[in-house]
């Protein structure tokens, strides 16, 4: 499976994930010749290579005729309808200004169908959307994936006046994906970068694993001798599908000498309700030897604010320690097996295709041994024996 994965430490803009697809390998004169059936009048594409705070990158310039004419979303998909790109590049292409039109009606309190784009309607935003659907057919992209976005800070002149960035489009567009503030006061990430980025990712998380074959840096047109304002673009081979699946996770911890243990127990089963992947405690000596206790919960990295919360009101601490974390899983599924206790629910885990695990779950078996009183032991062995019958497996 061939992946993508854009490192936005540095926000994104639309022209930089084009500048980064084509420093990765995409064909200038192939994507030229898309953009070229769009039928926009007097459009040139220009690429330069750049640096940004030392580091080499590529700018993606395209040239279009000065004009003021505000598209809504209908007249931005005959655009692209009526191109010579792909039907599958037109899909992802009309899913994105979908995406923008809903988040800017939001906003604007109006129809996505009455939105008038203004700046991310003009045909620059066009030319980046689309070069950016082309692009992932192109490159033969499977998968996409991102860090965690990085939006900057400040003001930003927008059409309506200053607006506190990122900008109220962008932040609707944000919704359920994982940002962060700075590294500086300036605008980052774009509507149009986050419309792109949003609609293509199929995850946000640390780089996965992957046979690296290819990089590419898109150049944003902020010139800082403080950081390099480009996006990433690294693109390689996944391992082999079949084995374990792989995901990130986020660990929060954090000491705990001044609570009492029933206070953390109630926290603790407050933060399974609330859906944390796990949460556990071990004991630990901190300073001047007192007995103490280490919290350790892992999420979902677009849960962490939701943990944390519920950490810091249930009074624990001061404090939390996060880490982003890599996690392999088994490929899951379940069967149901009949036993002569009822009906139990198995959980098989595969690596490569093969069975190395089943478990009988605990809810049922606990339910079969309380109606037939007996020990839930019993319940474990007869459930894993129906499923050796039928499955032939020595688990």
């Amino acid at each position: 499976m061939r992946i993508a994965y854009f490192d936005c430490f540095s926000g994104a803009a639309g022209d930089m994930i084009a500048a980064a697809m084509l420093d990765a390998g995409l064909d200038f004169e192939f994507l030229k010749s898309q953009l070229a059936t769009l039928a926009i009048a007097k459009l040139e594409i220009r690429t330069t290579e750049t640096k940004r705070a030392g580091l080499r990158a590529m700018s993606f310039i395209p040239v279009i005729p000065d004009e003021h004419h505000h598209r809504n979303l209908e007249d931005v998909k005959k655009i692209i309808v009526n191109s010579g790109i792909t039907d599958k590049a037109k899909q992802t292409a009309i899913a994105i200004f979908e995406r923008l039109a809903k988040a800017e009606g939001k906003v604007h309190g109006k129809d996505p169908k009455d939105v008038h784009f203004h700046e991310v309607g003009a045909l620059d935003s066009i030319i980046d959307i689309v070069s950016a659907a082309v692009g992932l057919e192109a490159l033969r992209i499977d998968k996409v994936y991102c860090s965690i976005l990085a939006v900057g800070g400040g003001l930003i002149k927008a059409a309506h006046g200053l607006l506190p960035a990122p900008g109220p489009a962008t932040l609707e567009l944000l919704k359920g994906v994982p940002a962060v503030g700075g590294p500086i006061d300036k605008e980052l990430l774009t509507p149009t970068g986050a419309a792109i980025l949003t609609t293509i990712s199929d995850g946000y998380c640390l780089l996965p694993e992957m046979k690296i074959e290819a990089t590419g840096y898109g150049a944003g047109t902020l010139d800082s001798e403080e950081f390099p304002n480009v996006v990433r673009l690294i693109i390689g081979e996944s391992s082999d599908e079949s084995s374990a699946a792989a995901d990130s996770v986020c660990l929060l911890e954090t000491n705990i000498d001044d609570v009492t243990q029933e206070v953390i127990g109630a926290a603790m089963d407050k933060l399974l309700e609330a859906g944390t992947l796990d949460v556990f405690t071990s004991p630990i000596a901190m300073k001047h030897n007192r007995p103490a206790v280490k919290l350790s919960v892992i999420c979902d990295v677009n849960d962490i604010r939701k943990f944390e919360q519920i950490i810091f009101e249930e009074g624990l601490t001061f404090g939390i320690r996060k880490q982003m974390l890599r996690r392999s899983k088994l490929a899951r599924e379940f069967v149901n097996v009949s036993t002569k206790f009822g009906d139990i629910k198995i959980k098989v885990g595969k690596w490569c295709n093969e069975v190395v695990n089943a478990k009988p779950e605990l809810s049922d078996c606990l339910r079969a041994a309380q109606e037939h009183k007996i020990p839930v032991k019993q319940v474990i062995e007869a459930a894993l024996q129906a499923y050796r019958k039928n499955n032939d497996k020595k688990i």
